[in-house]
């Protein structure tokens, strides 16, 4: 029992969305810093980046280092290979002229192997706009997508697992039908064994083909938590299975249909948000009343999402949302993951059809329907969600908002950042 309750809190780590881990240590360590401490700076004020490195805690003396500085993913405006004679140099790193961000990279050579890390300075990052269009019938289409799921049965069916049980929650596989007869949506629900009513938190995934454990942790501590998979397959089978997946049929269903806006793969997978918050609010144990959503990445995306889709939720967190625009780099600036208009993007030659489909999806569009409070993270560093298209969705909410900011961290989060995210959906969903 030891051993699986082990298996289980591992593949917990490695599964919730917010676990994205932080990167390993290394022995050789390189620092970039900006000359202010917040890493903020106006526009057309200048920046200073530092670069350091390190061994055993002591600057290393005549490192070489190749630094390259421009706007994040976007070709360099200055690069250089330099020697650090003490270890240690400062390079006016330029500025900008209108909001965004600024990137320095740094790669250090050390006996032959290569140590990077990074810095981005934002310039007046709350005065960045979207570039997504905003269609005039985006409400209808939705609002029409509803309608038509809110006609198909749930068909619910639910599997004890036992061995996930813990002595205050029951753990169950759950599969729903979705969006069309015969289509499935599977997860996994942990439910408190006390008889009585309370909230719930929908966790919505981040990209990937992968098995879920469940959020145990929080439904132990009085919340029915659903954590969903978003292919349509079961999400407690061996890992090896998804690996396969990943690699074969689900490789880049990202992409899937972008050309139709009817039956591009991301319909399927908003639907099913919904369609979880229709299983999760029907459950007996629930209070009736106090609904979450959270995720990081997709999973940040989807929080949001599903938030402007479905009245029923009243708070939502959200790490560094990706699917967000996306058509940046069709303005010469950065887009959200999975960069489909990037110029190294084969789908950049086939837009045409594609930005009719993605208005329809961005999560600018949905964030600017938001009607109610949201906690959101992220660092400056992500380079797989830049935040220049983070505070592109940012800057359109009007409902009530907060912002923790983990300046150096990329895609993966610090504990700190989980902790004030889930303490804050706790406080929000118990009413203390």
């Amino acid at each position: 029992m030891r051993k699986n309750l082990a298996i289980i809190f591992i593949v917990w780590a490695i599964t919730t969305p917010m676990s994205f881990a932080q990167p390993s240590e290394k022995f050789i360590k390189v620092a970039v810093s900006a000359d202010h401490p917040d890493w903020v700076y106006k526009v057309g004020e200048k920046v200073k980046f530092t670069i350091d490195v390190y061994k055993n805690g002591s600057l290393v003396k005549n490192a070489q280092v190749r630094y390259e500085i421009g706007p994040e993913k976007q070709e360099p405006t200055q690069k250089e290979t330099i020697v650090l004679l003490s270890g240690s140099k400062t390079i006016d790193g330029g500025t900008m002229i209108t909001g965004g961000f600024l990137r320095c990279v740094a790669i250090a050579d050390i006996d032959g192997k290569e140590y990077r890390n990074l810095c981005t300075a934002g310039f007046d990052p709350l005065s960045i706009a979207p570039t997504v269009e905003n269609p005039t019938d985006f409400d209808t289409f939705w609002d029409d997508a509803k309608t038509e799921l809110a006609k198909i049965p749930m068909d619910i069916k639910m599997t004890l697992l036992p061995e996930r049980c813990t002595e205050l929650t029951n753990v169950y596989h759950v599969n729903l039908q979705n969006f069309k007869v015969g289509t499935r949506l599977y997860g996994i629900l942990c439910v408190p064994k006390k008889e009585g009513k309370y909230p719930a938190l929908l966790q919505v995934p981040g990209a990937g083909v992968r098995a879920y454990a469940g959020d145990i942790a929080n439904a132990d501590k009085g919340i029915i938590t659903f954590q969903i998979g978003i292919h349509g397959i079961p999400v407690t089978m061996d890992a090896g299975v998804y690996t396969d997946l990943g690699a074969g049929i689900l490789n880049g269903y990202f992409n899937y249909n972008m050309d139709d806006k009817n039956r591009f793969f991301y319909k399927r997978v908003y639907m099913g948000c919904v369609r979880a918050n229709d299983f999760l609010t029907s459950l007996q144990q629930y209070d009736g009343t106090n609904l979450g959503v959270v995720g990081g990445s997709q999973g940040g995306a989807l929080s949001i999402i599903t938030a402007a889709l479905d009245s029923r939720v009243k708070w939502l967190g959200a790490f560094y949302p990706a699917l967000s625009d996306v058509t940046g780099y069709l303005k010469g600036r950065a887009g959200g993951w999975p960069h489909y208009f990037d110029k190294n993007n084969r789908l950049f030659n086939e837009k045409k059809e594609k930005l009719e489909t993605i208005k329809y999806y961005d999560v600018v569009n949905f964030a600017r329907r938001l009607k109610i409070p949201g906690y959101y993270s992220w660092g400056f560093n992500d380079e797989t969600c830049p935040p220049t298209l983070m505070y592109s969705v940012y800057n359109v909410i009007s409902a009530p908002k907060s912002l923790y900011l983990a300046l150096d961290t990329g895609h993966w989060t610090y504990p700190e950042q989980n902790e004030k995210m889930y303490d804050w959906l706790r406080e929000k969903l118990s009413g203390k």
